[in-house]
C-alpha cells in the first residue's frame, strides 16, 4: 500500500482485462492512518467509460474504504492497448462528525486555500485471454507449424452446425482423423 499524503492508496494502477461486451471492475482501497476524518473525491478523464462508486466519501480515522471502479462494456477492442485514461483522487481533512452529504466541490478547490492532496492513478488494459493453441501430436511445442499441401487436406462437415447450409472447412488429413465423426 502506498501512502500519499492523508490516505494510503492501493493499487496505483487500475488494471482492466479487455473483454468485449462485458463490464469489468476493479477495487481501489483507501486507508486513513491519521486521527482525522478525510474526505475524498475521485475524478476521471473519461467519465462516460467508467463508473466509480462511491465517487465521494469520508474515510474515518484508522479505517479503510473500498471503491469499485467499473469500466463499461466495450463494443470493440481499442486500437491502442496503451490506455490514456487516468483517475485523480483528491483528499482533504474533513471536520469531525462530517458525513458524505457534507462534501462539497469547494472542499477540493485549491484556490480557496484548502490543503488538497492529489494522487493520479493510471489505467492499464490487460490483453484479452488467448485460448491455448493446439499442438499437433508428435510435434514439439515451440517448433514451427507444419505446412500441408492441398493433397494432404480433406473437407469435413461441421457436426455442430444445425443450419440448412453446410459449412465446409479444410483440415489436414492428420488432424481430420482426430475430429468427431458426424452422424448426418
Amino acid at each position: 500500500m502506498t501512502t500519499l499524503g492523508l490516505l494510503s492508496i492501493e493499487p496505483l494502477e487500475l488494471k482492466f482485462p479487455l473483454e468485449l461486451r462485458k463490464q469489468v471492475s476493479c477495487t481501489l482501497q483507501l486507508s486513513n492512518n491519521t486521527q482525522d476524518n478525510v474526505a475524498f473525491k475521485v475524478k476521471t478523464t473519461n467519465p462516460k467509460k467508467y463508473c466509480v462508486r462511491p465517487n465521494t466519501g469520508i474515510v474515518s480515522p484508522q479505517s479503510t474504504c473500498d471503491i469499485i471502479v467499473t469500466m463499461q462494456a466495450q463494443k470493440e477492442l481499442p486500437a491502442d492497448i496503451n490506455c490514456k485514461d487516468k483517475f485523480l483522487l483528491q483528499s482533504v481533512i474533513a471536520s469531525p462528525g462530517a458525513t458524505p452529504q457534507d462534501i462539497t466541490s469547494d472542499m477540493f478547490s485549491k484556490g480557496a486555500g484548502n490543503a488538497v492532496d492529489e494522487c493520479k492513478l493510471r489505467v492499464i488494459y490487460l490483453p484479452p485471454a488467448q485460448p491455448p493453441s493446439p499442438v499437433e501430436e508428435g510435434s514439439e511445442e515451440g517448433s514451427s507449424p507444419k505446412a500441408y499441401s492441398d493433397s494432404e487436406k480433406r473437407k469435413y462437415v461441421d457436426s455442430n452446425d444445425r443450419s440448412s447450409e453446410v459449412n465446409t472447412h479444410t483440415y489436414p488429413s492428420s488432424i481430420e482423423s482426430r475430429l468427431p465423426v458426424s452422424n448426418l
